[in-house]
C-alpha cells in the first residue's frame, strides 16, 4: 500500500458505488479483522491544535502499560504525527502472508499503522481527495494484521471530514472520545464534532480537556494559563461523561521531542499522573460500554 499505487485507490474504491467482488472480500476481511479486536476507540476533536494525538498516544500508552493488547490507527493522512511522538522510524514490513503488512512495534503492547510508515519521505505532502483517503483507511483495516486486540485506538485529523465518516461508516460500534482545551475557542469547534456525532448516531464515551490549567514545576501551584473547566461544562451541556484533565505540562514537551509517551516516563509528572487515571477510566468505561456510552443530547 503506498500512496501512488495502493490497488483500491487507484480503482476510485471507497465511493457509493455498488461494491463489487474485490469490495465484498474487502469487507470480509475488514468484518474479519475486527472480529478480533474487544473495543475500538475513536478519538477526535473539531478543532486542530488541541493536542488530540498526543492524548491518543498516551491514552494507548496507558493502556498497553496497564497491561492491555493495544493498536493505535492513524488515519490523519495528511498530518500523521502518530510514529514520531512513539520514536518509530522506517517503513512498515509486510508479513508471511503475501499483500498483508505488519503494524510498527513499539512494545509487545503496543504498535502502530499511519500514513508517515507508508511513505518513504516522510516530509512529502500527500495529496488525496475523499474516496482515496478512504480507501486507505479501509486498508488500514484489512490489510494490516492487527491481530488479537484489547483496543484499537485511532487518531484522527481535525473536523468532520471524510477520515470521520468512513471511520464510523466502517466501525459502528466505535467508542468515540472527544479532546478539547478549556478556551472557547476551542469549545466552539468542538460543539460543532459532538453536533457530527449526534447526526452521526454515534455512541460517544466521553470528553477529555487537554491543557487544562499548568501546574508550577517550582511551587507546584495550579495556574489557570488557559483556563478550565470548559471541557467539564461542555460534558454537562450534552449529557456526555467527563473523562478527565491534562495540565500543560513541560515533561510532555520532552517526551514527544524524544518520541516518548509521557507515561512511560520514569520521573513522575501531573500530565503523566492524570493520563494514567484517564486511562484507567476509559477502561473500566469500555468495559461496561453498554451502560457507559451516551449518545448527545441538544
Amino acid at each position: 500500500m503506498t500512496q501512488s499505487g495502493c490497488s483500491s485507490c487507484s480503482s476510485g474504491g471507497g465511493g457509493e458505488n455498488k461494491p463489487n467482488a474485490k469490495q465484498m472480500i474487502q469487507d470480509q476481511m475488514i468484518s474479519s479483522t475486527l472480529e478480533k479486536i474487544k473495543y475500538k476507540l475513536f478519538i477526535m476533536s473539531g478543532k486542530g491544535g488541541v493536542g488530540k494525538s498526543s492524548v491518543t498516544v498516551n491514552v494507548a500508552a496507558a493502556l498497553a502499560k496497564l497491561g492491555y493488547k493495544v493498536g493505535i490507527m492513524d488515519v490523519d493522512i495528511h498530518g500523521p504525527s502518530v510514529p514520531r511522538l512513539l520514536g518509530l522510524s522506517g517503513q512498515l514490513d509486510g508479513d508471511e502472508r503475501g499483500g498483508l503488512i505488519k503494524p510498527k512495534e513499539y512494545n509487545e503492547n503496543l504498535s502502530a499503522v499511519s500514513m508517515d510508515s507508508l511513505l518513504k519521505d516522510t516530509d512529502q505532502a500527500v495529496l488525496w481527495r475523499g474516496p482515496m483517503k478512504t480507501s486507505a483507511i479501509r486498508q488500514f483495516i484489512s490489510d494490516v494484521t492487527w491481530g488479537e486486540l484489547d483496543f484499537l485506538v485511532i487518531d484522527s485529523p481535525p473536523g468532520t471530514g471524510d477520515e470521520h465518516m468512513t471511520v464510523l461508516k466502517t466501525i459502528p460500534d466505535a467508542l468515540c472520545v472527544v479532546v478539547t482545551t478549556p478556551q472557547e475557542l476551542s469549545l466552539a469547534d468542538v460543539r460543532k464534532a459532538c453536533n457530527f456525532l449526534q447526526y452521526a448516531h454515534a455512541s460517544v464515551l466521553g470528553v477529555v480537556e487537554n491543557m487544562s490549567g499548568l501546574v508550577c514545576p517550582h511551587c507546584h501551584e495550579e495556574i489557570s494559563l488557559f483556563k478550565k473547566g470548559g471541557g467539564e461544562k461542555l460534558a454537562e451541556k450534552y449529557g456526555i461523561p467527563f473523562l478527565g484533565a491534562i495540565p500543560l505540562d513541560p515533561a510532555t514537551v520532552v517526551a514527544s521531542d524524544i518520541g516518548k509517551p509521557v507515561v512511560y516516563l520514569d520521573e513522575e509528572s501531573p500530565a503523566k499522573d492524570a493520563l494514567l487515571k484517564i486511562a484507567k477510566k476509559i477502561s473500566e468505561a469500555a468495559e461496561n460500554s453498554l451502560e457507559a456510552v451516551s449518545t448527545i443530547h441538544v
